[in-house]
């Protein structure tokens, strides 16, 4: 700790992501990664922005990318916002909009970053418990906030809210902005993006990480009415004016617009996905209901730390949260049909040994 680190920083507890080996060897499920490569039409535009052109500044709008988004939701682009991530575009969000006198809301159990950002921005917030089963209840909801927000599906249990449900939940807080973090809506869920008309107080966030293949090029968004996302572009343009270099731009493009290519590798994952609960199941597993590219498992017979810890000796990684309510779980990418053949047969082989 240096003494030159002001208040803020000595006492935050900054976000831990997920390690990140460079042992290649290791199967890799504790990251949410798309297991499946980016669309090759993604590679051949980054390839062709590959030139002397990379010596000027990108488009400080990102008006390509905007676009691109805005025709695929059947939107205008004016409430359309991108970032260096959606971790980006939330932070952003927060500073935004839930600098308020009361405090914000969101899920006990949830995006770990939203705690951090209440702390690095001087946020009040209260975390509101999920019920037994994982859920969220928005009947807790129904108090004085400066704001809500929540993943859905969420992380890291995977399950998902309706949008009846969501737009019940917009009703009730008309008076606050709602951000709907849909980073994993891809595998299994609906957009709230067809209610930003509607509800001048959604944000909708996503990412081109997970269900698009792109986590190391860093392209987020953000999509909600015209007023929302001209206080997002204020607070972008007096922190970053230029977020997205030219070849995550070019990249996210083509990645928008290969729909075929994008409907595979999200069938692909969600038809492993089940396949896989299916086998922790005969295990005697049990399973949070998923939406997402991961699942929350709980598993019988060892302890899910002891589990986490052996299958790492085994090579596989998956994450572990020592956090009270969900040190008894882990939550588990879904890779390819390859990767979780060989995790659940070592998880067997663990178990039964146990």
């Amino acid at each position: 700790m240096s003494k030159n680190w002001s208040q803020i920083i000595r006492e935050l507890k900054p976000y831990v992501p997920g390690e990140q080996p460079k042992d290649k060897l290791f199967i890799k499920l504790n990251t949410n990664e798309n297991p499946y490569p980016p669309s090759p039409k993604v590679i051949d535009a980054i390839r062709k922005k590959t030139d002397a052109s990379l010596r000027r500044y990108p488009d400080p709008n990102c008006e390509a990318l905007k676009q691109a988004i805005a025709e695929y939701y059947s939107v205008k682009k004016d409430t359309v916002f991108v970032g260096n991530g959606s971790d980006e575009v939330l932070a952003l969000s927060f500073i935004s909009f839930f600098k308020q006198p009361q405090p914000i809301l969101f899920p006990d159990i949830s995006y770990s970053f939203y705690e951090v950002y209440c702390s690095l921005f001087e946020i009040q917030s209260i975390r509101i418990p999920l019920v037994e089963d994982m859920g969220i209840s928005l009947v807790e909801y129904e108090q004085p906030n400066g704001g809500i927000i929540f993943p859905n599906p969420n992380a890291p249990t995977g399950k998902l809210l309706s949008l009846d449900s969501i737009e019940k939940l917009l009703k009730q807080n008309g008076g606050s902005v709602v951000i709907v973090d849909e980073a994993y809506i891809d595998f299994g869920g609906d957009t709230a993006i067809a209610l930003i008309d509607k509800y001048q107080n959604l944000l909708v966030t996503q990412t081109f990480s997970k269900s698009r293949s792109l986590a190391g090029l860093r392209v987020g968004a953000a999509l909600g009415s015209e007023a929302l996302i001209q206080g997002l572009e204020r607070a972008k343009n007096s922190f970053n004016s230029y977020p997205l270099d030219r070849l995550a731009i070019a990249g996210a493009v083509e990645a928008i617009r290969d729909e075929a290519y994008f409907q595979s590798t999200c069938k692909k994952v969600m038809e492993t996905r089940e396949r896989t609960v299916v086998a922790l199941s005969k295990m005697g597993f049990s399973i949070v209901p998923s939406m997402a590219n991961f699942v929350f498992i709980k598993p019988t017979g060892i302890q899910a730390k002891e589990l986490y810890v052996r299958l790492k000796d085994e090579k596989i990684l998956v994450r572990y949260f020592d956090k009270p309510r969900i040190d008894a779980y882990l939550r588990v990418t879904i890779g390819t049909d390859a990767d979780m053949q060989t995790f659940i047969e070592k998880t067997a082989q663990i178990v039964a040994a146990a």
